[in-house]
């Protein structure tokens, strides 16, 4: 599977750090990319899942997580906002969602929505599998 991109305002990051550890055994041998902050703070949580680390968000995370959206690196992601704030660097944070819709790469943006796309993922992996042992 593709890398998943994980990312989290400030305060939505104990959320997305309980979200991905209730989900460790599913996410174990995947890999996820996040930006610097939130990279850094699912890594002092003692998280078991390892992180590539992009720039901090303000300092070009955004736009190198839509770049490997672009490039087909990425599978889904977890993008957990705090509506409440607006960010300087807002025109990055909407580049990449556009990225993620372009490409068609599922973006859940609180853990309602993540949890059905990791149930969809789920599914489609089983069917894959029942799949290619039908055609073997």
């Amino acid at each position: 599977m593709k890398k998943i991109a994980i990312v989290a305002h400030d305060r939505m990051k104990p959320l997305l750090v309980s979200f991905l550890r209730e989900r460790e055994d599913w996410l174990w041998g995947r890999m996820l990319v996040a930006t610097g902050l939130t990279a850094d703070f699912v890594e002092q949580e003692n998280f078991k899942v390892s992180v590539e680390h992009l720039k901090a968000g303000k300092e070009g995370g955004y736009i190198e997580l839509k770049q490997k959206v672009e490039a087909g690196e990425v599978g889904m992601c977890f993008f957990f906002r705090d509506p409440e704030i607006v960010q300087d660097h807002e025109n990055d944070v909407v580049q990449f969602i556009r990225s993620c819709n372009r490409m068609n790469i599922p973006l859940a943006t609180n853990p309602a929505t993540a949890e059905l796309v990791i149930l969809g993922a789920i599914k489609k992996e089983s069917a894959d599998r029942i799949r290619e042992k039908n055609q073997g």
